[in-house]
């Protein structure tokens, strides 16, 4: 059962291919996520269940899916308060020309709440990353 209302859900995954955001001011949550190594492994478990997922494998056809998942480390990493940096383009720049709908979105959000779930994170904690990940979403739906 998923707490965290759909929209709010959907926002917080393409966020995570974005720029990145002011830090966390503790670093619980990325505590919670398993630090590096957690996070690691939420990534390419996402990135995973996205390659068997018919409604979005489409997006990342011609992606350097290496670098996808360094970026998607680093956007969680800062999201979640953790001691990264964001080195990757902006949320517009990224998703440029993907005309992602809200569709599209659901699906991402759908594949990262499973990897988290597959990672045995808390609810509670899926649902405090989700929530800084959601204002994004905006900036990648029909771009």
């Amino acid at each position: 059962m998923r707490f965290l209302p759909l929209a709010l859900a959907q926002a917080a995954l393409l966020s995570l291919i974005a720029c990145a955001q002011q830090p966390a001011q503790d670093a619980s949550l990325y505590q919670d996520l398993g630090e590096q190594p957690g996070i690691t492994r939420i990534v390419e478990g996402m990135l995973l269940n996205i390659a068997g997922d018919r409604r979005v494998v489409r997006h990342f056809e011609d992606i350097d899916i290496v670098r996808l998942r360094d970026k998607l480390v680093e956007q969680i990493c800062v999201e979640a308060g953790g001691p990264c940096i964001y080195t990757g383009d902006s949320m517009e720049e990224s998703h440029k020309g993907q005309q992602l709908t809200p569709s599209d979105f659901n699906a991402l959000v759908e594949n990262l709440q499973d990897a988290m779930d597959q990672q045995g994170i808390a609810v509670t904690a899926q649902n405090r990353l989700l929530a800084r990940l959601a204002p994004m979403r905006e900036q990648v739906i029909d771009r």
